[in-house]
């Protein structure tokens, strides 16, 4: 039997971490939790989690700040942001610093679960695909995405990119120049399952564009089909 997966939690809130706790750990999730950003960070480090769960208003360290530390050196850990705010430059923030998803509280607790087990899923599902073997790098003019080792490459500088990111770059890659509508797109990287909008796609997608594009404003690669999704065009 596969061993409990891991959840880190941070959360500043005593009454909302109970509730995560006990909900967690009732599916049968082992559970680290912090009550602040920093502490949050050494969990990290020493508990090596599956997936994390990061508040944004903490004390000291937000959920942003942890956000942007995990990712300098994991690229691939699943990260649901939690936060009483709802507009939507918080949620694109979360995104662009590399967070998996976003859930607005009060959050109802099914929601969650689904979230975290469809977030554990894509996790499993990437690392099996980059199990299978090297395969040959794409271009996207001076800038390379290099399969067998999952990095976004400008000559020898790395280009940060998150696990979703990754797999709607393999998504266009995979149907090259055709349409795909953007409940494919969302099928693709964040599985069938997938409780949010379509806007969290298109965050995603202009954020693969600041980094693969010569001209984000104007893109080469990734193309806008007016209502309906996008189309990727290689060289």
């Amino acid at each position: 039997m596969a061993d409990p997966k891991q959840i880190l939690i941070a959360e500043d809130d005593a009454s909302i971490r109970l509730v995560l706790v006990d909900l967690l750990e009732s599916e049968g999730y082992r559970v680290a939790v912090a009550t602040q950003g920093e502490e949050a960070l050494a969990l990290f480090e020493s508990t090596s989690p599956d997936l994390a769960i990061l508040d944004i208003m903490m004390p000291r360290l937000s959920g942003y700040d942890v956000c942007r530390a995990i990712r300098k050196s994991d690229a691939a850990l699943p990260i649901i942001m939690l936060s009483a705010k709802s507009e939507e430059i918080d949620k694109v923030l979360g995104l662009e610093l590399g967070a998996d998803d976003y859930m607005t509280k009060p959050f109802g607790v099914r929601e969650l679960l689904a979230r975290v087990s469809a977030a554990l899923r894509r996790a499993a599902n990437s690392t099996c695909a980059n199990q299978s073997g090297a395969e040959s790098p794409v271009y996207f003019g001076d800038i390379q995405l290099d399969r067998a080792r999952r990095q976004l490459l400008r000559g020898d500088q790395e280009l940060p990119l998150t696990q979703l990111e990754y797999k709607l770059l393999l998504a266009f890659i995979e149907h090259a120049d055709r349409a795909l509508s953007r409940d494919e797109l969302l099928n693709a990287a964040w599985g069938i399952d997938y409780q949010g909008t379509t806007r969290t796609l298109d965050q995603h997608v202009s954020q693969l564009r600041h980094k693969i594009e010569p001209e984000p404003a104007k893109p080469r690669y990734l193309l806008t089909v007016h209502g309906y999704g996008y189309r990727y065009k290689p060289e």
